[in-house]
């Protein structure tokens, strides 16, 4: 997705204004129109709900404005309208607040979001572009859009495209654009390097195993360090899954495409921090070599690991390279994993759960993705589960037999391997749309990071 194509850069003649009218205004603005604009909205019914819009037409036949109904102005009022509107320029009309303004034009371009990459047809669809005359304001806008396009992206590809090698090409590319630094450690090397549990997992694939590393920024600035959970294909490994649960599994890279997606937001609008990604990249297959329930891995932090359960895979390879992020001290450290359908089962498929033991950090997250209409929710780390992932037979099992608490579980588990004084915030989410809403349509979706980067402008301003 280019987003700028989504939007004009200078005034064009014949722009269409996109009217805003909040749903109590409704009826004193059509009494002031004239009777051919009443006469035209009577005759097609038009219902002045939220969210509903009209064109209007000119004296000429041609179209004149676009209508919508509000009750709030806020980053999905007209995120809708990409996908309905004829292709033509249009402009918000009588908006003179910038950071309104930068909030639709934002849910504009998000609604502008096509996956066409295996279609033969409708790879030339012109799209409808609005008027945003500030390039200062333009280019914050495309570069927050491009970051959420590069996650929807990567998830929406198919594992045929996206295994290991393929995440490793999205993240070198990255670090080139952006003058960082990209490294990689690459199946057996792993093993001498001291990533076991990484290669544990991934070692079943022909698709290589490997972990990730960019790093960009200046090096006296604070450390800020994600890290993405890589799995690219989840079969399950041993513990297989139903054909029903592996259907989407090609978004069990969803974490690593967020922890991308949320570096090149960060690496575009030069926010001054130390950025660290760490992407442990795998497919959980299945083969001779596949490690079994009941095995006993060992980790990078020394602890020995339980296999209860294949399918547990993630918080395998993510505690890996969380031992390996917390080595550096950081500032704060992010990860993102579509871990737990326990975590859905509680929140439904929409609200990413997040954890973290910092009370005012989890108050400011979640008032940032309250104001970006980015919706997260923070869920306990409750200390009386850690017995739930106990091993009698080493240090610790990924994965309890309970089946109640699992996302609070694993992140117990994850908790494991950071430091107690480091400042943390686990994501456990979906990262897909289940349905098309405006601006977010059915298929690979950005979730939280909104929110979070607001938050992360204002902690490192």
């Amino acid at each position: 997705m280019n987003a700028s194509n989504c939007f004009k850069a200078q005034n064009a003649a014949g722009d269409i204004p996109i009217i805003l009218i909040s749903g109590d205004d409704y009826s004193s603005w059509h009494q002031e129109q004239e009777s051919v604009t009443k006469n035209w909205l009577i005759q097609n019914a038009f219902k002045p709900d939220a969210g509903s819009w009209s064109l209007l037409p000119g004296e000429d036949g041609g179209i004149s404005a676009c209508i919508l109904i509000y009750d709030d102005l806020d980053l999905w009022t007209i995120a809708a309208l990409p996908s309905h509107l004829p292709e033509a320029v249009y402009r918000v009309h009588g908006l003179n607040n910038e950071d309104q303004l930068y909030r639709l034009a934002l849910g504009w371009g998000l609604g502008c979001y096509r996956f066409n990459r295996y279609l033969s047809s409708d790879q030339d669809v012109m799209l409808p572009t609005l008027l945003i005359e500030s390039d200062t304001l333009r280019d914050k806008i495309i570069a927050q859009i491009d970051s959420i396009g590069l996650v929807r992206d990567l998830v929406n590809t198919p594992a045929q495209d996206m295994m290991p090698q393929h995440l490793s090409a999205a993240a070198q590319s990255l670090a080139e654009r952006f003058d960082g630094q990209f490294t990689e450690i690459l199946d057996e090397e792993l093993l001498e390097q001291n990533y076991p549990a990484i290669h544990a997992v991934g070692r079943a694939s022909v698709h290589r195993p490997r972990l990730l590393e960019l790093q960009w920024g200046e090096a006296d600035a604070p450390r800020l360090t994600l890290v993405g959970k890589g799995v690219c294909f989840d079969s399950g490994g041993l513990d297989l899954k139903p054909a029903s649960a592996m259907r989407l599994m090609k978004k069990d890279m969803g974490g690593a495409a967020h922890a991308l997606g949320l570096a090149q937001m960060i690496m575009a609008h030069k926010l001054p921090v130390r950025l660290h990604v760490l992407i442990p990249a795998v497919e959980n297959a299945v083969s001779a070599n596949a490690f079994r329930p009941g095995d006993v891995l060992q980790s990078r932090k020394g602890l020995s690991i339980e296999i209860d359960n294949t399918d547990a895979e993630g918080r395998l390879v993510l505690c890996d390279a969380l031992t390996r992020a917390a080595e550096a001290s950081p500032d704060l450290l992010i990860d993102f994993a579509t871990l737990t359908g326990a975590a859905r089962v509680a929140l439904g498929t929409e609200v990413p759960a997040f954890f973290t033991q910092n009370n005012n950090l989890a108050t400011e997250l979640q008032e940032y993705a309250s104001d970006w209409n980015d919706m997260v929710w923070r869920l306990p780390l409750h200390e009386d589960y850690r017995t739930q992932i106990k091993s009698k037979i080493a240090d610790i099992v990924n994965s309890s037999k309970e089946p109640f608490g699992g996302a609070i579980t694993a992140a117990l588990f994850l908790e494991s391997f950071v430091e107690e004084d480091q400042d943390w915030i686990h994501f456990d989410l979906m990262a897909w749309n289940l349905r098309d809403r405006p601006g977010r349509p059915e298929g690979g979706e950005a979730m939280g990071i909104l929110g979070l980067f607001a938050m992360l402008q204002e902690r490192y301003a």
